[in-house]
């Protein structure tokens, strides 16, 4: 029986059938795998986008799965072919598209947000978004790969080279995402995370990583540095306390990298941006590149990607999924097999 999950406002989830949508001309018809919860399927739970989506809105866009059907026009895949979705759907017609830019289209569709995503049985997808996993990699680390382009692309930006001191300000799924593959790329890299359990987690898989509620946090980066500062600081915490620490511990003419979406405006020491001639990346999503990268990363077993994985949960769980992240304490990523 073809099943779906449905956010209903409020804190609210209702489990029911879904109808299977035909692919139309240059569509796939997908069979959903596994998909992971992500921050911004809480955020939705939470009703912070309720202006923004349709409701009733089937979530989900960290997925994987194997091709069901195919759509006239599409030449590329085969059914059973297993595949992920890069979930963005560009204009084609904005200044940002014109620029080669198509993933911060000044008019994007996120699918999974905009549009029905992939806590689904089936799900419709458009065929250019596809990206073909290799047959070693598992679909449940498939379902991995969308947060994990996110770090690629993060990296990529920031120009992370061997030997470069790394903060990562924030612990959690993209924050130790990105974490590992700088230090993939042989950077020193040191994790700053208030929960401990995360913490804990992050030394488990060969990271440097700090509770700053614990220790100085400044202080242990000079002290590592020779007094220099980091050569790059990822803010990935979206709060305060990362906005207003990032300045003080680069070095002159380091680079502070945006990765986390900031609820409100934060509080940013412009003079030390001034003072050290430091400067100042945003960073969003990904590109077709970062998700090859990933791909391939995660296809040779370069990072410990189960370690990740706190719990594998049937769909009819992801609202109990929702309310365990929300307690926070010993959750990372939480993947839901359809």
């Amino acid at each position: 029986m073809t099943q779906a999950a449905y956010y209903e406002g409020k804190r609210r989830i209702r489990h029911g059938p879904c109808e299977l949508v035909e692919p139309a001309c240059g569509e796939v018809q997908l069979k959903i795998s596994h998909c992971g919860i992500c921050g911004t399927d809480l955020h939705i739970y939470h009703g912070a986008m309720d202006a923004r989506v349709r409701m009733p809105l089937v979530m989900g866009h960290e997925m994987s799965a194997t091709v069901h059907k195919l759509g006239d026009g599409v030449a590329d895949y085969e059914v059973g072919d297993k595949v992920v979705v890069m979930p963005l759907a560009p204009c084609g017609d904005c200044p940002a598209c014109a620029a080669g830019h198509s993933h911060i289209c000044h008019n994007l569709d996120f699918l999974g947000i905009d549009t029905p995503g992939a806590f689904q049985s089936y799900w419709t997808a458009p065929a250019y978004t596809l990206h073909r996993l290799p047959a070693q990699l598992s679909l449940k680390h498939g379902a991995l790969i969308e947060p994990l382009a996110v770090a690629c692309h993060d990296v990529r930006l920031a120009g992370v080279k061997p030997g470069d001191q790394v903060v990562v300000l924030g612990g959690g799924p993209i924050g130790m995402l990105v974490a590992l593959v700088a230090k993939r790329y042989g950077a020193e890299v040191l994790v700053s995370e208030i929960n401990p359990f995360r913490v804990e987690l992050a030394r488990n898989m060969g990271l440097a990583a700090v509770n700053p509620t614990d220790a100085d946090l400044t202080q242990r980066v000079m002290e590592a540095t020779g007094g220099a500062g980091a050569d790059i600081v990822f803010e990935v915490s979206g709060s305060q306390a990362g906005a207003s620490v990032m300045t003080e511990l680069l070095r002159t003419r380091g680079l502070a990298v945006i990765v986390a979406i900031f609820a409100h405006p934060p509080t940013i020491d412009l003079f030390r941006f001034f003072w050290r001639e430091l400067r100042l990346q945003g960073v969003r999503v990904y590109e077709s590149q970062d998700f090859s990268a990933a791909i391939e990363l995660a296809a040779q077993g370069a990072l410990p990607l189960d370690e990740l994985i706190t719990d594998i949960r049937p769909l009819r769980a992801l609202q109990s999924g929702f309310e365990d992240m929300d307690k926070g304490g010993q959750v990372m990523k939480i993947l839901l097999e359809l």
